[in-house]
């Protein structure tokens, strides 16, 4: 036998192994057709409906492009010049010519066509550029049609790029190099094998697809990931309060409680050790507790914002001022839960009630008039849809929430994904990040609803009594707390320019502060990684200028971590240099229930199904 053909022969995969991958897929794959038909057969096949008003917003662009057959034709002459230049730069690498320009290349940034045989193979070369000819000329097509509202240019500019994302060279085995190779390589095993990832992951999300973004054995709640040592010590139907152990010899005397959103769990604040806010905040000599919310089923379906501010945010506070017989608290809100607790802070504001020495809001809307990308999910017909389906079920499924969040970027989130598991055959990769942002959460029907109409319909918040809770007319102008307010550049859920908005509410001391990168990597930024930076614009603290364009005009950049410079504030404010000899959780007057993280974050929605 030559080398060559042993060389072959080593590289062919073991028919055992195959045997059993191929029986895998069978049994797998008669099993998910064989639920989805019955599961069919029980519903009836439902006629397709259009909640988010898509078809009606893509009828109107073209109604409006047909209208102008003189911009289309010249839009079409412009691809064909690129796809001509194209022709010409490709027939002139075959031949060996250097091209000095490409036609068209990836942003920066761009994860999908980092693999070298991109730039370097010819043929990949010019699949990558057509590619991105016709996704520019598309997109720039759509972005200028003339005559369209605002809510409709947004959505067919939202789902036109989740068209032009899924349509990439990249997530096709034939025309992606890396998917290609490891095809010829394994003899075809990893589409095998990606074809048994895809029907596990439909039949773990019981006939939906939901993608695996992580190997969720590979972490445990209290081992690797919300390690912090601490004690629940309290809890009620809707969250348990953790108060965590001092690490100092002494504590300062007014202590920080943080509201995280109920929409995901709090251990994104307490990840791994070394990028946990939570210990840093307790390291610094904080006494810090963290409410973690329950996770709703059915039974909380009537459970509505105003509950989540009575029994939730005021209960904590009233708890930690009992814990540590303080009259006030520093406190912490993180997206949703900073929108509760500015309306809690105006709450307190009518009630004359002053628990709260200072808050800190991490990305949170309170003007919610320019929402971003989200507000392509959110119009009257939209949320009349959710709120049907969540009136049957009591609840939103977070898995359903957790997609949308996905879609706005879905190419890091949605197609790196499909590539790697589906095409490349390969398990997801444990990564805590990925394996807290599989982590969904439910939302219970009437405080969703409420939070959907109210907030980001109605915007009422941002209105001088435009909301009533238990009784109290709601003005965050009234507020008079000092508040530090921290956005983030990047940020696609929260954008920082309407945060902005939000900030200049309160009558109160006010900082602004813009960190870098996005909603997740811009909060969660410890100084010891020393990345993104901050920008402050000390010249207009207590009276920021009126749009945030001429905040960021007016502003420096710092290096490191905005944690430092919040620190720096809250300590400096009036008292909050005291300290105290460092409280222990068993040594207050509240029962230690269970060690830190608790239950209620232990429960996962697909902890059943992935089992």
């Amino acid at each position: 036998m030559s080398q060559q053909t042993e060389e072959q022969g080593a590289n062919l995969p073991n028919p055992a192994e195959m045997a059993k991958t191929y029986a895998e897929v069978a049994q797998r794959a008669s099993r998910v057709l064989t639920q989805f038909i019955e599961k069919k057969a029980k519903k009836g096949l439902d006629a397709p409906s259009d909640e988010l008003g898509v078809a009606r917003a893509f009828m109107d662009l073209s109604a409006r492009l047909l209208a102008n057959p003189y911009k289309m034709a010249q839009t079409q002459m412009n691809m064909m010049w690129d796809y001509f230049s194209l022709w010409q730069n490709t027939s002139m690498k075959m031949l060996g010519v250097a091209v000095q320009a490409p036609v068209a290349t990836p942003k920066k940034g761009d994860n999908r066509f980092k693999d070298e045989e991109w730039e370097e193979h010819f043929l990949f070369d010019f699949v990558k550029q057509s590619y991105l000819i016709t996704a520019r000329h598309i997109h720039d097509t759509v972005a200028g049609a003339d005559g369209l509202d605002e809510q409709t240019q947004q959505k067919v500019n939202f789902f036109t790029r989740q068209y032009i994302d899924a349509l990439s060279p990249s997530n096709f085995a034939l025309t992606n190099p890396e998917v290609f190779r490891e095809t010829v390589k394994s003899n075809g095993q990893n589409l095998v094998k990606g074809l048994n990832n895809l029907l596990q992951d439909v039949e773990s999300g019981d006939g939906q697809l939901r993608i695996r973004m992580t190997d969720a054995t590979a972490f445990e709640m209290g081992r690797n990931v919300a390690t912090t040592p601490g004690k629940v010590v309290f809890q009620n139907r809707l969250f348990q309060l953790i108060q965590y152990d001092p690490q100092t010899p002494d504590q300062y005397k007014k202590p920080l409680l943080i509201i995280p959103p109920w929409i995901n769990k709090y251990y994104i604040l307490d990840l791994r050790e070394k990028n946990s806010l939570v210990k840093w905040t307790t390291d610094q000599g904080h006494t810090t507790f963290i409410m973690s919310w329950v996770n709703p089923d059915e039974k909380l379906a009537q459970e509505t914002f105003e509950n989540y501010l009575q029994d939730g945010a005021l209960e904590a506070v009233k708890q930690v001022c009992l814990q540590t017989g303080e009259d006030s608290v520093n406190m912490a809100g993180y997206c949703l839960g900073g929108t509760l607790l500015m309306t809690m802070l105006a709450w307190m504001a009518a009630k004359k009630d002053k628990r709260v020495n200072s808050a800190v809001f991490f990305a949170s809307l309170l003007d919610f008039s320019e929402p971003g990308e989200l507000g392509v999910f959110i119009d009257e017909g939209s949320v009349a849809g959710l709120e049907k389906k969540m009136n049957e079920r009591g609840y939103l499924e977070g898995s359903e929430m957790a997609g949308t969040f996905n879609m706005l970027r879905a190419n890091d989130l949605i197609w790196s994904f499909v590539v790697n598991n589906y095409l490349m055959g390969k398990d997801p990769f444990p990564f805590d990040l990925l394996y807290w942002n599989s982590d969904s959460t439910r939302m219970p029907a009437a405080m969703h609803s409420y939070y959907l109409r109210n907030m980001y319909l109605a915007n009422k918040l941002r209105e001088p009594g435009g909301l009533t809770i238990g009784g109290v007319k709601i003005d965050i102008g009234k507020v008079k707390t000092p508040c530090y307010f921290i956005s983030t550049i990047e940020d696609h859920i929260a954008p920082w320019k309407s945060t902005y908005m939000g900030a200049r509410l309160p009558s109160g001391p006010t900082k602004f502060v813009l960190g870098g990168s996005g909603h997740i990597a811009g909060i969660v930024n410890p100084p010891v990684a020393n990345k993104y930076g901050y920008w402050t614009n000390e010249a207009t603290d207590g009276n920021l200028p009126e749009s945030p364009e001429d905040f960021l005009a007016g502003a420096t950049q710092h290096a490191g971590s905005w944690w430092t410079h919040w620190n720096e504030w809250v300590t400096t404010l009036p008292g909050g240099s005291a300290k105290v000899k460092a409280r222990q959780p068993e040594a207050g007057p509240l029962k230690v229930i269970e060690p830190a993280p608790g239950s209620y974050v232990k429960f996962r929605l697909d902890a059943k199904k992935s089992a």
